[in-house]
Protein backbone atom coordinates (compact mmCIF):
# COMPACT_ATOMS: atom_id res chain seq x y z
CA UNK A 1 0.00 0.00 0.00
CA UNK A 2 2.45 2.38 0.90
CA UNK A 3 4.69 2.56 -2.64
CA UNK A 4 1.15 2.36 -4.46
CA UNK A 5 0.46 5.58 -2.33
CA UNK A 6 4.20 6.70 -3.66
CA UNK A 7 3.90 5.67 -7.50
CA UNK A 8 0.22 7.33 -7.76
CA UNK A 9 1.57 10.57 -6.40
CA UNK A 10 4.26 10.56 -8.24
CA UNK A 11 2.03 10.14 -11.23
CA UNK A 12 -0.40 12.40 -10.43
CA UNK A 13 2.11 15.14 -9.26
CA UNK A 14 3.90 14.64 -12.47
CA UNK A 15 1.64 15.11 -15.11
CA UNK A 16 0.60 18.72 -13.04
CA UNK A 17 4.26 19.42 -13.53
CA UNK A 18 4.14 18.61 -17.06
CA UNK A 19 0.44 20.51 -17.65
CA UNK A 20 1.51 23.99 -16.26
CA UNK A 21 5.50 24.09 -16.91
CA UNK A 22 5.15 23.56 -20.88
CA UNK A 23 2.74 25.89 -21.15
CA UNK A 24 4.38 28.22 -18.59
CA UNK A 25 7.92 27.77 -20.31
CA UNK A 26 6.69 28.45 -23.78
CA UNK A 27 4.96 32.13 -22.62
CA UNK A 28 8.48 32.59 -20.97
CA UNK A 29 9.94 32.06 -24.54
CA UNK A 30 7.48 34.18 -26.04
CA UNK A 31 7.57 37.38 -23.45
CA UNK A 32 11.26 36.93 -24.40
CA UNK A 33 11.09 37.46 -27.84
CA UNK A 34 8.26 40.25 -27.50
CA UNK A 35 10.78 42.25 -25.12
CA UNK A 36 13.44 42.06 -27.52
CA UNK A 37 11.59 43.48 -30.53
CA UNK A 38 9.87 46.00 -28.26
CA UNK A 39 13.34 47.20 -27.61
CA UNK A 40 13.82 47.04 -31.25
CA UNK A 41 10.80 49.19 -32.08
CA UNK A 42 11.37 51.67 -29.26
CA UNK A 43 15.15 52.04 -31.25
CA UNK A 44 14.02 52.65 -34.49
CA UNK A 45 11.22 55.35 -33.27
CA UNK A 46 13.91 57.54 -32.58
CA UNK A 47 14.57 57.82 -36.01
CA UNK A 48 11.55 58.98 -37.03
CA UNK A 49 12.07 62.68 -36.09
CA UNK A 50 15.06 62.90 -38.00
CA UNK A 51 13.80 61.44 -41.43
CA UNK A 52 10.56 63.70 -41.08
CA UNK A 53 12.85 66.52 -41.23
CA UNK A 54 16.04 65.96 -43.63
CA UNK A 55 17.19 62.61 -45.36
CA UNK A 56 20.65 64.15 -45.67
CA UNK A 57 23.44 61.60 -45.16
CA UNK A 58 24.78 63.14 -42.65
CA UNK A 59 22.58 64.40 -40.54
CA UNK A 60 20.70 60.73 -40.58
CA UNK A 61 23.99 59.23 -40.06
CA UNK A 62 24.57 61.33 -36.73
CA UNK A 63 21.39 60.45 -35.83
CA UNK A 64 22.07 56.74 -36.01
CA UNK A 65 25.23 57.25 -34.32
CA UNK A 66 23.71 58.84 -30.75
CA UNK A 67 21.48 55.41 -30.45
CA UNK A 68 23.16 52.40 -28.87
CA UNK A 69 22.37 49.84 -31.62
CA UNK A 70 23.82 52.38 -33.89
CA UNK A 71 26.95 52.32 -32.22
CA UNK A 72 26.91 48.70 -32.24
CA UNK A 73 26.28 48.60 -36.03
CA UNK A 74 22.73 47.16 -35.72
CA UNK A 75 20.64 49.94 -37.61
CA UNK A 76 20.35 50.48 -40.99
CA UNK A 77 18.31 53.69 -42.28
CA UNK A 78 17.07 53.02 -46.29
CA UNK A 79 15.76 55.57 -47.95
CA UNK A 80 14.79 55.48 -51.72
CA UNK A 81 15.44 57.65 -54.61
CA UNK A 82 12.79 60.91 -54.47
CA UNK A 83 12.17 60.57 -58.06
CA UNK A 84 13.99 63.26 -59.14
CA UNK A 85 16.45 63.54 -62.03
CA UNK A 86 19.75 61.97 -60.94
CA UNK A 87 18.65 60.93 -56.81
CA UNK A 88 19.75 57.59 -55.75
CA UNK A 89 18.22 55.32 -52.66
CA UNK A 90 20.11 56.06 -49.72
CA UNK A 91 21.47 53.40 -47.10
CA UNK A 92 23.02 54.24 -44.05
CA UNK A 93 24.66 51.22 -41.95
CA UNK A 94 24.70 47.71 -43.05
CA UNK A 95 21.34 45.97 -44.27
CA UNK A 96 21.05 42.25 -43.30
CA UNK A 97 17.06 42.20 -44.52
CA UNK A 98 16.16 40.96 -48.19
CA UNK A 99 15.62 43.66 -50.68
CA UNK A 100 12.04 42.57 -51.42
CA UNK A 101 11.62 42.29 -47.41
CA UNK A 102 11.72 45.92 -47.58
CA UNK A 103 9.51 46.36 -50.40
CA UNK A 104 6.78 44.67 -48.88
CA UNK A 105 7.63 46.28 -45.67
CA UNK A 106 7.14 49.97 -47.84
CA UNK A 107 3.74 48.42 -49.67
CA UNK A 108 1.85 47.35 -46.37
CA UNK A 109 2.79 50.47 -44.42
CA UNK A 110 3.49 48.44 -41.14
CA UNK A 111 6.40 47.17 -39.19
CA UNK A 112 7.40 43.40 -39.98
CA UNK A 113 10.01 41.04 -38.88
CA UNK A 114 12.29 39.13 -41.08
CA UNK A 115 14.80 36.13 -40.15
CA UNK A 116 18.29 37.34 -41.12
CA UNK A 117 21.38 35.26 -40.88
CA UNK A 118 22.64 35.26 -36.74
CA UNK A 119 19.48 36.69 -36.17
CA UNK A 120 15.81 38.62 -36.59
CA UNK A 121 15.26 42.00 -38.65
CA UNK A 122 13.15 44.64 -37.45
CA UNK A 123 11.51 46.73 -40.07
CA UNK A 124 9.93 49.85 -39.39
CA UNK A 125 8.29 51.91 -42.13
CA UNK A 126 8.98 55.84 -42.02
CA UNK A 127 7.20 59.21 -44.18
CA UNK A 128 9.96 61.18 -45.04
CA UNK A 129 9.75 64.62 -46.62
CA UNK A 130 9.91 63.95 -50.25
CA UNK A 131 6.65 61.56 -49.44
CA UNK A 132 8.28 58.52 -49.84
CA UNK A 133 8.46 55.68 -47.30
CA UNK A 134 11.74 55.16 -45.81
CA UNK A 135 12.89 51.67 -44.01
CA UNK A 136 14.33 51.61 -40.07
CA UNK A 137 16.07 48.34 -40.14
CA UNK A 138 17.12 47.03 -36.51
CA UNK A 139 19.04 44.19 -36.18
CA UNK A 140 18.08 41.71 -33.55
CA UNK A 141 20.40 38.58 -32.59
CA UNK A 142 19.29 35.58 -31.59
CA UNK A 143 21.00 35.75 -28.02
CA UNK A 144 18.57 38.58 -27.51
CA UNK A 145 15.60 36.84 -28.48
CA UNK A 146 16.41 34.17 -26.25
CA UNK A 147 17.72 36.11 -23.04
CA UNK A 148 16.48 35.12 -19.69
CA UNK A 149 14.94 31.58 -21.40
CA UNK A 150 17.36 29.15 -20.52
CA UNK A 151 17.01 30.10 -17.15
CA UNK A 152 13.85 30.51 -16.66
CA UNK A 153 13.57 26.76 -17.80
CA UNK A 154 15.93 25.81 -15.23
CA UNK A 155 13.96 27.31 -12.56
CA UNK A 156 10.77 25.59 -13.77
CA UNK A 157 12.14 22.37 -13.45
CA UNK A 158 14.05 22.97 -10.47
CA UNK A 159 10.63 23.93 -9.41
CA UNK A 160 8.93 20.82 -11.14
CA UNK A 161 11.14 18.53 -9.19
CA UNK A 162 11.27 19.75 -5.94
CA UNK A 163 7.35 19.76 -6.16
CA UNK A 164 7.50 15.94 -7.44
CA UNK A 165 10.16 15.05 -4.45
CA UNK A 166 8.06 16.62 -1.76
CA UNK A 167 4.65 14.74 -3.17
CA UNK A 168 6.66 11.71 -2.83
CA UNK A 169 7.77 12.81 0.48
CA UNK A 170 4.54 13.92 1.50
CA UNK A 171 2.80 10.55 0.10
CA UNK A 172 5.36 8.12 1.92
CA UNK A 173 4.31 9.81 4.60
CA UNK A 174 0.96 9.07 4.82
CA UNK A 175 1.42 5.59 3.32
CA UNK A 176 3.56 5.10 6.45
CA UNK A 177 0.81 6.17 8.95
CA UNK A 178 -1.78 4.07 6.92
CA UNK A 179 0.31 1.34 7.08
CA UNK A 180 2.17 0.57 10.09
CA UNK A 181 -0.60 0.99 11.90
CA UNK A 182 -2.56 -1.99 9.85
CA UNK A 183 0.71 -4.21 10.27
CA UNK A 184 0.50 -3.57 13.81
CA UNK A 185 -2.99 -4.70 13.35
CA UNK A 186 -2.24 -7.27 11.40
CA UNK A 187 0.81 -8.46 13.56
CA UNK A 188 -1.57 -8.51 16.89
CA UNK A 189 -3.85 -10.82 15.33
CA UNK A 190 -1.46 -13.06 14.71
CA UNK A 191 -0.18 -12.89 18.18
CA UNK A 192 -3.75 -13.44 19.30
CA UNK A 193 -4.09 -16.64 17.14
CA UNK A 194 -1.03 -18.04 18.66
CA UNK A 195 -2.36 -17.72 22.43
CA UNK A 196 -0.68 -14.83 23.35
CA UNK A 197 -3.80 -13.22 24.86
CA UNK A 198 -2.34 -10.17 26.66
CA UNK A 199 -1.95 -8.62 22.46
CA UNK A 200 -3.13 -5.34 22.30
CA UNK A 201 -3.43 -2.51 19.55
CA UNK A 202 -2.29 1.09 19.89
CA UNK A 203 -5.43 3.22 18.76
CA UNK A 204 -3.65 5.17 16.29
CA UNK A 205 -3.81 6.29 12.74
CA UNK A 206 -6.41 7.18 10.45
CA UNK A 207 -10.46 7.08 11.74
CA UNK A 208 -11.02 4.08 10.27
CA UNK A 209 -7.49 1.73 11.61
CA UNK A 210 -8.30 3.64 14.58
CA UNK A 211 -11.92 2.06 14.92
CA UNK A 212 -10.64 -1.38 13.51
CA UNK A 213 -8.23 -1.11 16.68
CA UNK A 214 -10.85 -0.62 19.13
CA UNK A 215 -12.97 -3.50 17.70
CA UNK A 216 -9.98 -5.91 17.94
CA UNK A 217 -8.88 -4.84 21.53
CA UNK A 218 -12.57 -5.46 22.73
CA UNK A 219 -13.00 -8.69 20.69
CA UNK A 220 -9.34 -9.57 22.51
CA UNK A 221 -10.77 -8.91 25.68
CA UNK A 222 -13.77 -10.23 25.17
CA UNK A 223 -11.60 -13.64 24.31
CA UNK A 224 -9.91 -13.19 27.62
CA UNK A 225 -13.01 -12.66 29.83
CA UNK A 226 -14.84 -15.85 28.06
CA UNK A 227 -11.41 -17.93 28.63
CA UNK A 228 -10.80 -16.70 32.52
CA UNK A 229 -14.32 -17.20 32.83
CA UNK A 230 -14.43 -20.60 31.20
CA UNK A 231 -11.64 -21.72 33.12
CA UNK A 232 -13.45 -20.04 36.61
CA UNK A 233 -15.97 -22.29 36.15
CA UNK A 234 -14.47 -25.67 35.69
CA UNK A 235 -12.43 -24.40 39.01
CA UNK A 236 -15.15 -23.82 40.96
CA UNK A 237 -17.39 -26.52 39.78
CA UNK A 238 -14.94 -29.10 40.51
CA UNK A 239 -14.36 -27.16 43.82
CA UNK A 240 -17.94 -28.08 44.60
CA UNK A 241 -17.13 -31.76 43.70
CA UNK A 242 -15.42 -31.75 47.46
CA UNK A 243 -18.66 -31.42 49.43
CA UNK A 244 -19.74 -34.71 48.21
CA UNK A 245 -16.25 -35.86 48.83
CA UNK A 246 -16.01 -34.41 51.93
CA UNK A 247 -19.40 -37.06 53.32
CA UNK A 248 -17.53 -39.83 51.35
CA UNK A 249 -14.19 -39.66 52.92
CA UNK A 250 -15.76 -39.28 56.52
CA UNK A 251 -18.15 -42.01 55.84
CA UNK A 252 -15.24 -44.04 54.59
CA UNK A 253 -13.03 -43.59 58.10
CA UNK A 254 -16.43 -45.07 59.59
CA UNK A 255 -16.33 -48.10 57.73
CA UNK A 256 -14.31 -50.28 60.31
CA UNK A 257 -11.10 -52.66 58.65
CA UNK A 258 -10.82 -54.71 56.06
CA UNK A 259 -10.72 -54.83 51.98
CA UNK A 260 -13.58 -53.49 50.80
CA UNK A 261 -12.93 -50.42 53.11
CA UNK A 262 -9.72 -49.98 52.58
CA UNK A 263 -10.75 -49.93 48.64
CA UNK A 264 -13.16 -47.36 49.51
CA UNK A 265 -11.06 -45.12 51.23
CA UNK A 266 -8.00 -45.30 48.41
CA UNK A 267 -11.00 -44.39 46.12
CA UNK A 268 -11.79 -41.61 47.62
CA UNK A 269 -8.49 -40.42 48.24
CA UNK A 270 -7.48 -40.97 44.36
CA UNK A 271 -10.92 -39.15 43.80
CA UNK A 272 -9.61 -35.98 45.87
CA UNK A 273 -6.78 -36.14 44.40
CA UNK A 274 -8.21 -36.01 40.84
CA UNK A 275 -10.42 -33.73 41.61
CA UNK A 276 -7.69 -31.32 43.70
CA UNK A 277 -5.33 -31.83 40.16
CA UNK A 278 -8.58 -30.21 37.99
CA UNK A 279 -8.59 -27.35 40.15
CA UNK A 280 -4.97 -26.42 40.40
CA UNK A 281 -4.58 -26.60 36.73
CA UNK A 282 -7.67 -24.71 36.01
CA UNK A 283 -6.51 -22.20 38.35
CA UNK A 284 -3.22 -21.89 36.74
CA UNK A 285 -4.35 -21.68 33.50
CA UNK A 286 -6.68 -19.42 34.09
CA UNK A 287 -6.08 -15.16 33.29
CA UNK A 288 -6.51 -12.79 36.34
CA UNK A 289 -9.65 -11.16 36.15
CA UNK A 290 -12.58 -9.85 37.86
CA UNK A 291 -14.76 -12.87 38.56
CA UNK A 292 -18.38 -11.46 39.61
CA UNK A 293 -21.48 -14.29 40.64
CA UNK A 294 -23.85 -11.61 39.24
CA UNK A 295 -27.70 -11.47 39.74
CA UNK A 296 -30.32 -9.93 36.98
CA UNK A 297 -33.04 -8.28 37.67
CA UNK A 298 -35.61 -10.86 39.63
CA UNK A 299 -32.75 -13.12 40.65
CA UNK A 300 -32.43 -14.22 43.82
CA UNK A 301 -33.46 -16.84 47.23
CA UNK A 302 -34.64 -17.13 50.62
CA UNK A 303 -31.25 -17.34 52.54
CA UNK A 304 -32.82 -18.62 55.39
CA UNK A 305 -34.42 -21.57 53.33
CA UNK A 306 -31.21 -22.17 51.90
CA UNK A 307 -29.35 -21.99 55.00
CA UNK A 308 -31.82 -24.43 57.04
CA UNK A 309 -31.09 -26.83 53.86
CA UNK A 310 -27.62 -26.89 53.89
CA UNK A 311 -27.60 -27.34 57.97
CA UNK A 312 -29.59 -30.10 58.10
CA UNK A 313 -27.56 -31.70 55.20
CA UNK A 314 -24.24 -31.25 57.09
CA UNK A 315 -25.37 -31.69 60.79
CA UNK A 316 -26.12 -35.30 59.90
CA UNK A 317 -22.10 -35.77 59.75
CA UNK A 318 -21.76 -33.25 62.41
CA UNK A 319 -23.91 -35.52 64.50
CA UNK A 320 -21.43 -38.61 63.50
CA UNK A 321 -17.94 -36.58 64.11
CA UNK A 322 -19.45 -35.61 67.71
CA UNK A 323 -19.81 -31.67 66.84
CA UNK A 324 -22.13 -29.10 68.13
CA UNK A 325 -23.79 -26.91 65.94
CA UNK A 326 -25.67 -23.87 66.40
CA UNK A 327 -28.23 -22.17 64.32
CA UNK A 328 -29.72 -18.69 64.55
CA UNK A 329 -31.23 -16.19 62.69
CA UNK A 330 -33.69 -18.04 60.07
CA UNK A 331 -36.83 -18.15 61.71
CA UNK A 332 -38.16 -15.59 59.10
CA UNK A 333 -37.92 -15.78 55.50
CA UNK A 334 -35.10 -13.01 53.97
CA UNK A 335 -34.59 -12.34 50.50
CA UNK A 336 -31.20 -11.54 49.05
CA UNK A 337 -30.30 -10.58 45.28
CA UNK A 338 -28.08 -14.16 45.18
CA UNK A 339 -28.65 -17.39 42.84
CA UNK A 340 -29.68 -20.26 45.11
CA UNK A 341 -26.71 -22.53 43.35
CA UNK A 342 -24.33 -19.22 44.08
CA UNK A 343 -25.43 -19.37 47.74
CA UNK A 344 -25.84 -23.35 48.04
CA UNK A 345 -21.87 -23.26 46.54
CA UNK A 346 -20.96 -20.42 48.90
CA UNK A 347 -22.43 -22.18 52.41
CA UNK A 348 -21.04 -25.66 51.13
CA UNK A 349 -17.38 -24.28 50.82
CA UNK A 350 -17.62 -22.72 54.06
CA UNK A 351 -18.72 -25.38 56.04
CA UNK A 352 -16.55 -27.84 54.45
CA UNK A 353 -13.72 -26.16 55.31
CA UNK A 354 -15.18 -26.79 59.27
CA UNK A 355 -14.55 -30.20 58.79
CA UNK A 356 -11.55 -30.28 56.55
CA UNK A 357 -9.54 -27.59 58.98
CA UNK A 358 -10.80 -28.60 61.84
CA UNK A 359 -10.64 -31.19 64.12
CA UNK A 360 -13.12 -33.76 65.01
CA UNK A 361 -15.63 -32.73 67.79
CA UNK A 362 -15.21 -28.97 67.04
CA UNK A 363 -18.46 -27.02 67.36
CA UNK A 364 -19.47 -24.56 64.74
CA UNK A 365 -22.70 -21.87 64.11
CA UNK A 366 -24.12 -20.38 61.48
CA UNK A 367 -25.82 -17.14 62.09
CA UNK A 368 -28.15 -14.78 59.52
CA UNK A 369 -28.68 -11.03 60.46
CA UNK A 370 -31.38 -9.46 58.72
CA UNK A 371 -30.60 -5.38 58.19
CA UNK A 372 -32.41 -2.91 56.36
CA UNK A 373 -30.10 -2.93 53.67
CA UNK A 374 -28.04 -5.86 54.52
CA UNK A 375 -28.16 -9.36 55.09
CA UNK A 376 -25.17 -10.97 57.21
CA UNK A 377 -24.42 -14.33 56.94
CA UNK A 378 -21.64 -15.19 60.15
CA UNK A 379 -20.06 -18.98 59.86
CA UNK A 380 -18.25 -19.23 63.41
CA UNK A 381 -16.18 -22.28 64.52
CA UNK A 382 -13.92 -23.22 67.91
CA UNK A 383 -11.34 -24.13 65.78
CA UNK A 384 -7.51 -23.74 65.75
CA UNK A 385 -8.52 -20.67 63.08
CA UNK A 386 -6.49 -18.74 60.07
CA UNK A 387 -3.17 -17.63 60.65
CA UNK A 388 -2.99 -14.91 57.83
CA UNK A 389 -7.41 -14.04 57.07
CA UNK A 390 -5.98 -11.31 54.74
CA UNK A 391 -4.03 -13.54 52.60
CA UNK A 392 -6.67 -16.52 52.99
CA UNK A 393 -9.29 -14.04 50.98
CA UNK A 394 -6.74 -13.91 47.52
CA UNK A 395 -7.95 -16.66 45.21
CA UNK A 396 -5.85 -19.81 44.79
CA UNK A 397 -4.23 -19.10 48.13
CA UNK A 398 -5.00 -21.56 51.15
CA UNK A 399 -3.57 -19.48 53.64
CA UNK A 400 -1.39 -22.09 55.05
CA UNK A 401 -3.70 -25.00 55.07
CA UNK A 402 -2.60 -28.36 53.89
CA UNK A 403 -4.22 -30.05 51.11
CA UNK A 404 -6.56 -26.78 50.14
CA UNK A 405 -6.73 -25.09 46.90
CA UNK A 406 -7.87 -21.97 47.79
CA UNK A 407 -11.04 -21.36 46.15
CA UNK A 408 -13.63 -21.98 48.58
CA UNK A 409 -12.94 -18.51 49.81
CA UNK A 410 -12.82 -16.90 46.42
CA UNK A 411 -16.30 -18.40 45.80
CA UNK A 412 -17.57 -16.46 49.06
CA UNK A 413 -16.23 -13.66 47.98
CA UNK A 414 -17.67 -13.34 44.78
CA UNK A 415 -21.23 -14.24 45.72
CA UNK A 416 -20.80 -11.31 48.21
CA UNK A 417 -19.09 -8.60 45.81
CA UNK A 418 -21.70 -9.19 43.24
CA UNK A 419 -23.84 -7.76 45.71
CA UNK A 420 -21.75 -4.87 46.66
CA UNK A 421 -20.79 -6.54 49.96
CA UNK A 422 -17.99 -8.14 51.06
CA UNK A 423 -16.25 -11.33 53.63
CA UNK A 424 -13.65 -10.67 56.58
CA UNK A 425 -12.27 -13.40 58.18
CA UNK A 426 -11.81 -12.88 62.03
CA UNK A 427 -11.71 -14.80 65.41
CA UNK A 428 -15.05 -16.17 66.90
CA UNK A 429 -16.42 -15.80 70.23
CA UNK A 430 -15.73 -19.94 69.72
CA UNK A 431 -12.33 -19.06 69.91
CA UNK A 432 -11.67 -20.00 65.95
CA UNK A 433 -12.54 -18.58 62.82
CA UNK A 434 -15.41 -16.25 61.88
CA UNK A 435 -16.04 -15.33 57.94
CA UNK A 436 -18.72 -12.40 57.98
CA UNK A 437 -20.59 -12.47 54.38
CA UNK A 438 -21.81 -8.92 53.73
CA UNK A 439 -24.63 -9.30 51.27
CA UNK A 440 -26.49 -6.17 50.35
CA UNK A 441 -30.23 -5.44 49.23
CA UNK A 442 -29.96 -2.71 47.42
CA UNK A 443 -28.44 0.26 45.32
CA UNK A 444 -27.10 1.70 48.91
CA UNK A 445 -23.88 0.11 47.46
CA UNK A 446 -20.65 -0.81 49.90
CA UNK A 447 -20.37 2.13 51.64
CA UNK A 448 -23.96 2.20 53.31
CA UNK A 449 -23.68 -1.95 53.89
CA UNK A 450 -20.24 -1.69 55.31
CA UNK A 451 -21.34 0.82 58.14
CA UNK A 452 -24.51 -0.95 58.82
CA UNK A 453 -22.86 -4.47 58.26
CA UNK A 454 -19.97 -3.55 60.86
CA UNK A 455 -23.22 -2.46 63.50
CA UNK A 456 -24.91 -5.50 63.27
CA UNK A 457 -21.96 -7.74 63.14
CA UNK A 458 -21.25 -6.15 66.20
CA UNK A 459 -24.61 -6.44 67.92
CA UNK A 460 -25.65 -9.84 66.52
CA UNK A 461 -22.32 -11.50 67.57
CA UNK A 462 -22.53 -10.29 71.33
CA UNK A 463 -26.33 -11.65 71.46
CA UNK A 464 -24.88 -15.32 69.78
CA UNK A 465 -22.18 -15.57 72.41
CA UNK A 466 -24.79 -15.78 75.35
CA UNK A 467 -26.16 -18.46 73.56
CA UNK A 468 -23.11 -20.85 73.85
CA UNK A 469 -21.76 -23.35 71.76
CA UNK A 470 -23.73 -26.17 73.13
CA UNK A 471 -27.40 -25.07 72.35
CA UNK A 472 -29.27 -26.78 69.71
CA UNK A 473 -31.65 -25.45 67.31
CA UNK A 474 -34.89 -26.93 66.10
CA UNK A 475 -34.74 -30.02 63.73
CA UNK A 476 -30.96 -30.15 63.95
CA UNK A 477 -29.79 -33.60 64.21
CA UNK A 478 -26.56 -33.19 66.82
Amino acid sequence: MRWALVKVSLAVTAMVVVAFAVPLGLVIKEMARDRAFSNAERWAATIGPTLSITTDRDSLNRAVQTTEVGIEGRMAVHVPATGEAGSLPLEIGRRRAAQRDLETTRRIGRASISEVTGGFALLQPTAVASGKIAVVEVFVPEDDVSNGVATAWLVLAGVGLALIVGSVAVADRLGVRMVQPAQRLAGAAHDLGEGRLGVRVPEEGPTELRSAAVAFNSMADQVVQLLANERELAADLSHRLRTPLTVLRLNAASLGEGPAADQTRAAVEQLEREVDTIIRTARDQRSQTQGAAGSGPGAGCDVSEVVRERMDFWSALAEDEGRKVRLAGVERPVRIPVARPELVAALDALLGNVFRHTPVGTAFSVDVHNGDDAVIVLVSDAGPGISDPKAALVRGNSGGRDGSTGLGLDIVRRVAESTGGDVRIGHSVLGGTEVRIWIGLGPGGRTAGDQNGHRLGRRKRGTGAGRGPGKRSAGLKL
